[in-house]
C-alpha cells in the first residue's frame, strides 16, 4: 500500500478498511510518521498521544474483523480543536489561564464522535479563546500554513486547518464563531464546514460568544465534511440551544440532491477593494455552476457593512460574560503574586489573558456597561435582525449565495497584528453567516501566483445541510484543487 495513506480521504480510507487492505494500525502509523515528520515546521499540535491512539486502532481493527465496525468513521484520525473538551485532557484554549485544565467529562461532540469509532488524535493550536484570525494570538506557539511556513494559516482553528492540510490527520474538529472554521480552511486549501446554529451540541465547547459559537468538521473533500457533521450533529438536552428536529443524513443525501441550483451572488461580497486574483479564482468558480446549468442571479444584502461593528459588539458583550468565570480562585492560573483576594483575581487575569483576550473583554464589558447597553448591545441585536432578514429575503429567490470565503490569502506572520482593525477585517465575508446562525462551506477554487490557496464560500438556508454540501460537490468534482498538497517535507 502506499505510503500516503495520510493525504487520502475518509471516504477513501474507508473502502479501503472494509475490504481489509488497509487496517487502522496502518493507517494511524501513517498519520503518526507524518506527524512526527512535518509538525516541527507546521506546530499545529499542543499534544498528541501515539501509544493511545494506536490502541484505538487496534480496537477499531477488532471490530471491523469482527464484522461490528461502527460506522463509515470507525479507525479514522481526527485532531481536536483546543476548546472542545475531551475527559481526562488538557483543555487550555491555547490560554496561559488555563494552561493546566485537565477536563473532568467529554462534550457531546467528542461522546458522539467516539460512538463512530473514529479516533481522537491530538489537541491543536488555535488562537487564544478563538479570538484571532491567524493564530498568532495562541500562548503556546504560532501554527504555520503548510502552503508557505512564512505565512499564518488563518484563525482561529488554524491548527485544524494545518494540521488536516499538511496530512497529520485526515479530518478534524474545530468551532466557528465568525469564520473561525471557512477562513482557516481557505487559506490551507481544505474544506471547512460552519453547521446551522444549534444542530451541533455547544455542551462541553468552551465558550467565547454564545450564540455565535458552532463546532464544525474539517476535511479533504466536501464527502467527508458531510460524514463527520452526520456523525456529530443531533438533538442534546444538555445545550439548550440545541436543535430538537430532524436533521438530514447529509451523506446519503450526496446520492440523491442534483442541480442545476439557483444561485446568488451578493453585490456587497465583490467591492473594488477584492484582491484579483481572488475576484478571478471565485469568478470562475461562479462560471464552473454556470455551465453546469445553474441559474446565477446577483441578490443584495444591504446590510452587510453592519456586520463587522454589530459582531464586535454582540461577540465580544457575550465573551466578557463568558470569560468572567476565570478568577484565579478555582481551576485556573492563579499568580505567584496575589498577596489577597483582590490580587488574585487582578493579577491571575492580568497574567492569565493575552493582548486581544483583554482588548475584548473590555470592549465587551464597556458595551454592556450601564448607561451603554442600550446604545451599543440592544442596537446591535436589533441590526443582527435586519442582516437575517438579508438572508431569508434573498432565500426567496435562489438555493445558496456563492462568495469568496476571505478578501486576502494567507499573509506573512506580523503583518496585520499590530492593527487589529485590519486583522478583523479578514472576516468580513464570513461573519454574517454567523449573525444570522446559517450554514456555509468553504473549498478550494484554485491558488495565487504564489501557490496559496483560494476558498469559495457557499452560503446555504438554515437547516438545509444536504443541499448545502450537495451544491459545494458539484463545484468539487468538476476540478482537482481538492487533490492539490503543499509541498511540505
Amino acid at each position: 500500500m502506499s505510503e500516503d495513506l495520510f493525504y487520502k480521504t475518509a471516504t477513501e480510507l474507508r473502502n479501503l478498511l472494509d475490504t481489509k487492505e488497509v487496517s487502522a494500525v496502518e493507517l494511524m502509523h501513517s498519520v503518526i510518521d507524518r506527524t512526527e515528520a512535518v509538525d516541527d515546521q507546521v506546530k499545529a499540535y499542543l499534544d498528541t498521544n501515539a501509544d493511545e491512539a494506536l490502541e484505538q486502532a487496534r480496537a477499531s481493527d477488532e471490530r471491523r474483523n469482527s464484522g461490528q465496525a461502527l460506522g463509515p468513521l470507525d479507525g479514522i484520525p481526527v485532531s481536536i480543536k483546543d476548546l472542545i473538551v475531551e475527559k481526562g485532557k488538557k483543555a487550555r484554549c491555547a490560554s496561559r489561564i488555563l494552561e493546566n485544565f485537565i477536563s473532568p467529562y467529554d462534550s457531546t461532540a467528542m461522546v458522539n464522535l467516539r460512538n463512530t469509532g473514529a479516533i481522537p488524535w491530538g489537541r491543536v493550536n488555535m488562537d487564544e479563546f478563538a479570538m484571532g484570525s491567524s493564530t498568532e494570538t495562541s500562548y503556546f506557539k504560532k501554527t504555520a500554513n503548510p502552503w508557505d511556513t512564512g505565512c499564518i494559516p488563518g484563525g482561529s482553528s488554524g491548527g485544524s486547518a494545518a494540521c488536516v492540510a499538511a496530512g497529520e490527520t485526515i479530518l478534524s474538529l474545530g468551532s466557528d464563531t465568525g469564520g473561525s472554521i471557512r477562513q482557516p480552511a481557505a487559506l490551507c486549501g481544505v474544506v471547512g464546514m460552519k453547521p446551522t446554529y444549534g444542530t451541533v451540541s455547544r455542551y462541553g465547547l468552551i465558550a467565547f460568544a454564545s450564540s455565535l459559537d458552532q463546532i464544525g468538521p474539517f476535511s479533504r473533500c466536501v464527502e467527508d465534511s458531510a460524514m463527520l457533521f452526520d456523525a456529530i450533529s443531533g438533538h442534546d438536552p444538555l445545550d439548550s440551544t440545541s436543535y430538537s428536529g430532524n436533521i438530514p443524513d447529509c451523506t446519503n443525501a450526496l446520492k440523491e440532491k442534483k442541480g442545476p441550483w439557483k444561485l446568488g451572488i451578493p453585490r456587497e461580497y465583490f467591492p473594488d477593494s477584492l484582491d484579483p486574483e481572488i475576484r478571478t479564482a471565485v469568478d470562475a468558480a461562479i462560471d464552473t455552476y454556470r455551465q453546469q446549468g445553474c441559474e446565477i442571479i446577483e441578490v443584495d444584502l444591504p446590510h452587510t457593512d453592519l456586520a463587522i461593528p454589530v459582531y464586535y459588539i454582540i461577540a465580544t458583550a457575550e465573551a466578557s460574560s463568558n470569560l468572567a468565570r476565570y478568577d484565579g480562585i478555582r481551576y485556573t492560573h492563579r499568580s505567584e503574586e496575589a498577596t489577597n483576594a483582590l490580587d488574585i483575581y487582578f493579577k491571575s487575569r492580568g497574567e492569565g489573558f493575552g493582548e486581544e483576550v483583554k482588548r475584548r473583554i473590555i470592549l465587551g464589558s464597556f458595551v454592556l456597561s450601564s448607561g451603554y447597553f442600550d446604545a451599543y448591545y440592544l442596537r446591535a441585536q436589533k441590526v443582527r435582525n435586519l442582516i437575517r432578514k438579508d438572508f431569508n429575503q434573498a432565500f426567496q429567490k435562489v438555493d445558496a449565495l456563492l462568495t469568496p470565503t476571505s478578501p486576502p490569502p494567507a499573509f506573512k506572520f506580523g503583518e496585520r497584528t499590530d492593527n487589529p482593525i485590519t486583522m478583523y477585517l479578514s472576516d468580513i465575508f464570513t461573519i454574517n453567516v454567523n449573525l444570522a446562525g446559517i450554514p456555509a462551506i468553504s473549498l478550494p477554487c484554485g491558488l495565487t501566483g504564489d501557490n496559496l490557496p483560494i476558498g469559495l464560500q457557499v452560503i446555504g438556508q438554515a437547516l438545509k445541510e444536504d443541499e448545502l454540501f450537495a451544491i459545494a460537490r458539484d463545484f468539487e468534482q468538476a476540478h482537482d484543487y481538492w487533490k492539490l498538497h503543499p509541498d511540505l517535507r
